[in-house]
């Protein structure tokens, strides 16, 4: 009976301590967590920055993000609109590349009405360190190869990696990984001058982003 009454108190203590616990670590979230979405979010517009810059819009860049699902362009992620009063001036379109060495590459591109690529990044993948990593900023320049080029209809097969007849550099010993990125970032160019471009409406029928 004694040793009942001692397992019961145990119990009794061991329940308040994770009840304490538990509310510590509640409240440690809540008073953190609005912090830490600040920076999250800074970190994502300091990003958008390096794509999209600052002269080309006035607006909330990061909350104008919408989630794109269209079934003949499933590669394309989210999109944000860049204005400059009530002018639209440019895009930033999330989108993947499923075909690089190692798989998905995450792409983010800064992109005018006219195809003008303002800039993209890689924001991220799984190719081999030493080689398909040369898509990252902090191992090569390669990506800024694609800086103020605009795209157009008449030189679509310009964009491609020289080995296939292209201007873009391939990398040593691998091709696969900017060749993934350069057919991406060029079809991503031509579906915003064939398909955005004429019909800037889509827009309003994606979703807004879910942060």
């Amino acid at each position: 009976m004694q040793t009942s009454k001692i397992t019961t108190t145990y119990a009794l203590i061991l329940g308040i301590i994770a009840l304490v616990c538990a509310a510590i670590s509640t409240g440690i979230y809540l008073l953190t967590k609005g912090r830490i979405d600040q920076v999250v979010a800074q970190q994502q517009r300091d990003l958008l920055l390096e794509v999209v810059p600052q002269d080309y819009f006035d607006n909330d860049l990061l909350s104008s993000c919408k989630t794109i699902k269209l079934p003949d362009a499933p590669y394309l992620n989210k999109l944000y609109s860049a204005k400059k009063g009530q002018d639209l001036t440019a895009y930033a379109l999330q989108a993947t590349a499923p075909d690089g060495y190692s798989g998905n590459i995450v792409l983010l591109m800064g992109i005018q009405p006219d195809g003008k690529v303002l800039g993209v990044r890689t924001l991220a993948h799984k190719e081999t360190p030493g080689l398909g990593d040369k898509i990252e900023t902090r191992i090569s320049n390669w990506i800024y190869s694609f800086n103020d080029k605009t795209f157009t209809l008449d030189d679509e097969n310009h964009w491609a990696v020289k080995k296939d007849g292209g201007d873009f550099d391939q990398f040593t010993g691998a091709t696969i990984t900017p060749r993934a990125v350069v057919n991406k970032v060029r079809q991503t160019a031509k579906w915003v001058i064939t398909e955005l471009k004429h019909h800037p409406q889509l827009i309003e029928t994606f979703s807004d982003c879910k942060e």
